[in-house]
Order: C-alpha cells, then sequence, then structure tokens
C-alpha cells in the first residue's frame, strides 16, 4: 500500500494547483464593465491592448522612421536622427538606444519595454478595465503553470504506483481508478481554463478586446501596425529591420 502515499501527493498537488487557478480566474474576472468609445484610443493605447510593450515600441520606431526621425536599417540596427523626441514613448526609445545613438531594435524593444513611459501607459489602461494588469496577468500564467505541473506529477506518480513490484493486475487497476481522479481534476480544469481563463492572459481586458475589434485599420498604416503588428508594415525593408535582420 506504499503507493497510497504517492496518490496522497498527487490529490494534494492537484487540489492546490486548480484552486489558485480558480483563485486567479475569479481575480481576473473581477472587473467591473467599461463603455468607451475606440475613437477615444490613442494608437499607443491601441498597441499595448493588441500587442503589449513590444507592440507599442514597433509602433514608435516606424512612427520615427516614417518622420525621419529614426533611421532602421534592414539588418536590424536603429540610427538616430533628430535626438528631440516628440513625446514621452519616443523620448523612451531614443534613450533606450543610449548615447552612440545606434543600438539593436531587440535590444531596444527590451529596454523601452521597462520604461516609466511604457509602465504609465499599462497602468492607465489597466486602470480604465480595458488592460489586463500585469499582477493578474503573471498569476493566471502562474496558475496554469502550476495546474499543468500537478497533472505531469499525477501522471508520473500513477506510473511509479503501477510499476511497483508485487502487485496483481487487480491492485494495479485499482490504482489506476485511483490515480485518474487527480488526473481528471486537473486535465479538466485546463480545459475549461482554455476558454474560461486564457482572455485574462492577453494584453486586452475583454472590454479591451472589444474595443480593439471596433477598429478598423484600413487605410491607415499606423493604426494597421498598432493593431495588426509588424505583419502590416507594407514596406518589405522595414518589415526585414524590425524583425530584427529576418527576412522570415
Amino acid at each position: 500500500m506504499f503507493w497510497v502515499l504517492f496518490l496522497v501527493a498527487a490529490c494534494l498537488a492537484s487540489a492546490a494547483s486548480c484552486g489558485r487557478l480558480c483563485l486567479a480566474a475569479s481575480a481576473a474576472a473581477d472587473q467591473g464593465p467599461v463603455s468607451r468609445d475606440p475613437a477615444g484610443l490613442s494608437l499607443y493605447e491601441a498597441a499595448f491592448l493588441a500587442g503589449g510593450p513590444s507592440r507599442v515600441t514597433d509602433l514608435t520606431l516606424v512612427t520615427m522612421h516614417r518622420a525621419r526621425r529614426l533611421l532602421l536599417a534592414h539588418t536590424g540596427w536603429a540610427t538616430v536622427v533628430d535626438p528631440e523626441g516628440r513625446d514621452e514613448l519616443e523620448r523612451s526609445v531614443i534613450g533606450a538606444i543610449g548615447p552612440g545613438g545606434q543600438a539593436r531594435i531587440a535590444a531596444i524593444r527590451s529596454a523601452t519595454a521597462a520604461t516609466d513611459a511604457v509602465h504609465a501607459l499599462a497602468d492607465r489602461l489597466a486602470a480604465a478595465g480595458l488592460a489586463v494588469p500585469d499582477v493578474v496577468r503573471t498569476g493566471v500564467t502562474a496558475s496554469v503553470r502550476a495546474v499543468r505541473g500537478a497533472a505531469a506529477l499525477t501522471l508520473t506518480l500513477g506510473l511509479i504506483a503501477l510499476l511497483m513490484p508485487g502487485q496483481d493486475r487487480a491492485t494495479q487497476a485499482e490504482i489506476a481508478a485511483w490515480f485518474s481522479l487527480p488526473l481528471v481534476l486537473t486535465l479538466g480544469c485546463l480545459f475549461i481554463a482554455r476558454f474560461e481563463v486564457h482572455p485574462h492572459t492577453r494584453w486586452a481586458s475583454p472590454d479591451g478586446q472589444r474595443l480593439l475589434g471596433r477598429i478598423d485599420p484600413a487605410g491607415d498604416p499606423l493604426t494597421a501596425v498598432a493593431v495588426r503588428g509588424v505583419s502590416a508594415v507594407d514596406d518589405p525593408a522595414l518589415r526585414t529591420a524590425l524583425r530584427g535582420g529576418r527576412s522570415t
């Protein structure tokens, strides 16, 4: 009956991880309804809701490149032409490039994401109920990861219990039946989370996603970049530059 200890461990891990996910999902869903005209969203706000800090940086880079204040090479390097940014995000990008006036675009994305301007944008959207707060998004993601780990642990312990020596077929059938309970619990929780919790791991809240869905990017290249990302850039060389010098 040593396998019972394995079963207890599997049950405790499954129950704890599923309970944690339920609490995280409840916290994520506890946001009041928001009513806001999509025309009231700035391009930066739309970019953040659609793709987070990286999308905001891409939009800023494209905006500065089109205005000839920044040169984006197809090799994946950005060079400052005009060191005077027009807003906080442009100044953040210039600061991320550094005093040398040139840097890799991948490095610029990472540095810009940590700036106060991007944090302020995220906080403003979260306070309006349009963006998922960082603590909620990371909490949900960590909880889903914990449930997956509990499912893997249950399966592993169940297999070890089944392969332990000195067990007849009846005992093995009993072991399989008992271990199926925590396994079904975790897999069922993951299945439900795929449809009920997944929206809370995105940058935009359900209300924010509805606003994004009402934005028509047709005819405006910058709006297209904000909503659809780098793939919406019509210049192949610029698209390659934003992808870090890779043509794919």
